[in-house]
């Protein structure tokens, strides 16, 4: 198993940390807030940097060789079309998916304007609406933050204008709306932006990675098998097939003082998961059977990631990793280490951020880890 390296090894770096501030223990008050006022992300070295060690201390996070993310992978050309909200006659041998082609809508969209449920039939000589608006033609491998990202619009605009759910895979020559000014986005220099520029606006989150991370594939197209280790990488286009069965209960991920929990805190911050205080580079366990749909540090806030999707519809978050060990497409097994603790992020300390969520929804993991 290749791994990045970024940094000296762990129990180097976890004996400089404990040297650092005198570690002595985990054990003794909760805190109050899990990202103190003003603190920043700490250093998480560039995903896909050349795999030379320099020097450098705990917060550094090593990854298993992976391919880019499929929104890096997949860039997006921002080219919609834009019509105008028209009337139109169904005429004989139409579908609902044939009028959205001739007319440059969605099928969703057309849908919904006239409240059609499905198997969605049309009739000879009924009147549709056609809405107006930005419609981008989904191809092959693109995601939904890379689209979002490419005209400027945060993505969870674009998920509410589609109606979009769970599973949340997009298919190849789907059209989806683009909500907002079709007008292009100036700043304060006065220039118009650019795909560069639009993309640097925007930061990415849980809930993205979520909805919006999987490529898009062919219609008829099934996701793609997953590997129970790392040594064959799941390419970028390649969306994640589903998990594998759940086996019973679902287990804590590691043992120790818990921070914070789930809710509003104290300073009014709102933590979708627990936060666990552990020494730097305990081992992480997957808190049951799943398959990574995530593995990464491009979430400043959580550093070193790793998201595993459960076939009861189950998500879990394993978040502020000094080290990760698994890779997106890996299907693992409930107990297995997939990361070592860190302190990544806008960790003030060694910890473990974990969440769960229903689909894109975060829920209190400790209404369904076992009672300690």
């Amino acid at each position: 198993m290749q791994l990045i390296v970024k940094g000296d090894e762990r129990m180097g770096a976890r004996a400089r940390y404990a040297a650092r501030i005198g570690l002595v223990g985990l054990g003794g008050a909760s805190l109050a807030a899990c990202i103190p006022q003003g603190a920043g992300p700490r250093a998480v070295e560039p995903r896909y940097a050349a795999p030379a060690a320099q020097p450098g201390g705990p917060d550094q996070v090593r990854e298993v060789a992976a391919p880019p993310p499929a929104w890096e992978a997949r860039r997006v050309s921002a080219a919609a079309r834009t019509i105008a909200s028209t009337r139109y006659t169904v005429q004989p041998g139409d579908t609902l998916a044939r009028i959205a082609e001739r007319n440059g809508a969605s099928a969703r969209a057309i849908a919904r304007a006239n409240a059609m449920v499905s198997p969605f039939m049309v009739h000879p000589g009924q009147q549709l609406t056609i809405p107006g608006g930005r419609y981008h033609l989904v191809r092959g491998g693109e995601t939904g933050i890379a689209i979002a990202r490419a005209y400027g619009v945060p993505w969870q605009q674009v998920l509410a204008a589609n109606a979009l759910t769970d599973p949340y895979i997009l298919r190849t020559g789907q059209r989806i709306l683009i909500p907002g000014d079709p007008a292009p986005v100036t700043y304060a220099s006065g220039g118009p932006s650019n795909a560069a520029t639009r993309a640097a606006r925007f930061s990415l989150n849980i809930e993205d990675i979520v909805t919006g991370g999987e490529p898009a594939v062919a219609a008829n197209a099934q996701p793609a098998r997953t590997q129970p280790t790392p040594t064959r990488p799941l390419a970028s286009t390649a969306a994640v097939a589903a998990p594998p069965p759940v086996r019973g209960g679902f287990q804590w991920p590691a043992t120790g003082n818990l921070l914070a929990r789930f809710g509003k805190g104290q300073s009014g911050e709102r933590n979708d998961g627990i936060k666990i205080a552990l020494p730097m580079g305990t081992p992480v366990l997957a808190a049951n059977d799943g398959v990574v749909i995530y593995a990464g540090s491009e979430v400043p806030a959580l550093g070193g990631l790793v998201m595993l999707r459960h076939s009861n519809g189950l998500i879990t978050v394993y978040g502020h990793a000094s080290e990760l060990l698994v890779q997106r497409g890996q299907t693992v097994k409930r107990g297995q280490a997939v990361a070592f603790s860190g302190d990544s992020g806008f960790a003030p300390r060694p910890q473990l951020h974990f969440e769960m969520r229903q689909g894109r929804d975060p829920i209190d993991p400790l209404t369904r880890l076992p009672q300690i």
